[in-house]
């Protein structure tokens, strides 16, 4: 069982996207020892009942656990699954947004408008959607939290990555903006940008680095914290578990002063002190 932290969000309801597997899924559990309702959604109905026995094990004080498939870039869906927290739990309270894609990669000379929009669909406009769905709901409730998930591509741009990176930075726009338009109404708004953390999509990147240079998985990723991540100065990848500490923190009673800002859980991946 998670230890509680004390959180002050018992009886909240959480909607964690991404939370099937990696850090939403780690979120999930952290915030159900919490005491919050919670509501797992990714594209898959499969994936997220294999998911919710490991969030019910750490429900505590009556949590409840309903796992809801949705595709975040079908702004329907998206609808559709707002009306059912809504019809299920009342209101929605918190909004811890993981889902996400590397999307299209390579020389940006090479990837095309449909490249480019398959990443903003997914990327930029999935936060958008799950913004607008969600945050009629916590202004009602009069108390809200949301969490946006960037990475350190936003402030510090890799070249292989440019859709990526361009939607990452616009994440953090978006919720500067609404962080302003929102809080008098109770409604705060931040983001987390993780770094090189072991999830599905960084273990897709370390499989097929360590197929184009012929060497075990282990091997890719010393190589990639060697020669691409130079910054990381813990030298290893990052756990979903230490990105969900900082998250429900983020996302609880507790952070009641903050707001509009990017927390970086990357172990010093971003080598400059301002970005």
């Amino acid at each position: 069982m998670s230890e509680a932290m004390d959180l002050q969000i018992a009886g909240r309801v959480a909607v964690v996207t991404g939370g099937d597997s990696g850090i939403g899924l780690a979120t999930a559990k952290v915030l159900a020892a919490e005491g919050c309702h919670i509501v797992l959604t990714d594209r898959e109905q499969a994936k997220l009942d294999q998911a919710l026995p490991e969030v019910e094990q750490q429900a505590e004080r009556g949590a409840k656990v309903v796992a809801i498939a949705a595709d975040l870039a079908n702004k329907a869906a998206v609808d559709e699954l707002a009306a059912q927290v809504k019809a299920q739990f009342g209101l929605a309270h918190i909004l811890a947004h993981f889902a996400g894609s590397r999307g299209a990669a390579g020389d940006f000379l090479e990837l095309s408008d449909d490249d480019w929009l398959e990443t903003i669909q997914i990327d930029l406009m999935g936060a958008v959607r799950v913004c607008r769905a969600f945050l009629p709901q916590m202004i009602e409730a009069g108390w809200g939290r949301i969490l946006l998930t960037t990475s350190e591509n936003a402030v510090q741009p890799y070249p292989e990555e440019t859709p990526y990176n361009s939607c990452k930075a616009g994440v953090i726009t978006l919720a500067k903006g609404l962080s302003k338009a929102y809080s008098t109404k109770g409604v705060l708004i931040n983001v987390i940008s993780p770094a090189f953390i072991a999830t599905p999509m960084t273990d897709a990147m370390m499989e097929q680095l360590a197929k184009e240079r012929g060497t075990s998985v282990e091997e890719a990723v010393e190589w990639f914290l060697k020669n691409e991540r130079p910054g990381i100065a813990v030298d290893r990848r990052g756990k979903p578990e230490e990105v969900a500490a900082v998250a429900a923190l983020m996302l609880s009673e507790r952070a009641s002063y903050v707001n509009g800002c990017n927390w970086r859980v990357d172990g010093g991946a971003v080598l400059t002190a301002y970005g």
